[in-house]
């Protein structure tokens, strides 16, 4: 089975800053994984470079075979991503903006109405589909910019804080929606929240100062302590890379 997301050496330097240093990984279908670690880590910066929205300075990225730098429409026809902070339309309701989107996607017809009444009942949006999005709460703005990222269906999902602002009903909610999806989906989740992970992912990297510092089963991770403080360690400044 064929890689649906495949990272090569990802680097990217700010002038003397070393945001993300070398980072590699793959994921196939049916694969969930999380991205963790401290603020600063470059998980977010590694997600820009992964769908294609930062230039890296070096390595690659492939989004169902198809790079995000030589071949950025491609890729983001395969790709559904949801950013840090979600930026949204703010005058927009959110009606207004996933029509848009589905217009710029070419969604119309019998399966945008499909699509349309699939997302507003699986993330709660009919009350407020058709209030401007910059009046909604955090956790509605999330909500919306997660709709943004599923509506066309993609195999491949990058979600970058996916329940920040949610409560916890709405979290499980979230979490319990991503893992009916996984079988047919490649999902990258990056989150400083372990037990995420625990809940919704296969698979777990744990990165610190821009590089990979552990890469496992979330289980076998945290089986030897506990989550919070196998992270506190392999994120401590002597940790040695390999």
């Amino acid at each position: 089975m064929a890689d649906l997301i495949e990272i090569v050496g990802l680097t990217k330097r700010f002038g003397r800053l070393v945001a993300v240093d070398g980072v590699s990984f793959s994921l196939r279908r049916g694969e969930v994984l999380g991205f963790l670690g401290p603020n600063g880590a470059g998980k977010s910066t590694t997600m820009r470079m992964a769908t294609g929205y930062l230039p890296p300075t070096a390595g690659s990225a492939l989004i169902a075979g198809e790079d995000v730098v030589t071949a950025p429409l491609a890729a983001r026809r395969q790709l559904g991503y949801l950013p840090e902070g979600s930026p949204l339309y703010g005058e927009m309701t959110p009606a207004g903006l996933l029509g848009f989107v589905a217009r710029m996607r070419r969604i119309g017809g019998r399966d945008w109405r499909e699509r349309r009444d699939w997302l507003i009942e699986r993330l709660g949006l009919a009350d407020v589909w058709q209030r401007p999005i910059d009046t909604l709460s955090k956790g509605f703005k999330r909500r919306v910019g997660l709709a943004q990222a599923l509506l066309h269906d993609p195999p491949v999902l990058i979600l970058d804080e996916p329940t920040d602002g949610l409560d916890p009903n709405q979290k499980h909610e979230v979490r319990t929606l991503l893992q009916a999806m996984a079988p047919d989906k490649a999902i990258v989740i990056s989150t400083h929240i372990l037990e995420e992970v625990e809940a919704v992912c296969t698979r777990a990297i744990i990165v610190a100062r821009g590089r990979i510092v552990a890469d496992g089963l979330p289980k076998v991770l945290f089986a030897a302590a506990r989550p919070d403080e196998v992270f506190r360690r392999l994120t401590q400044p002597e940790t040695q890379h390999g």
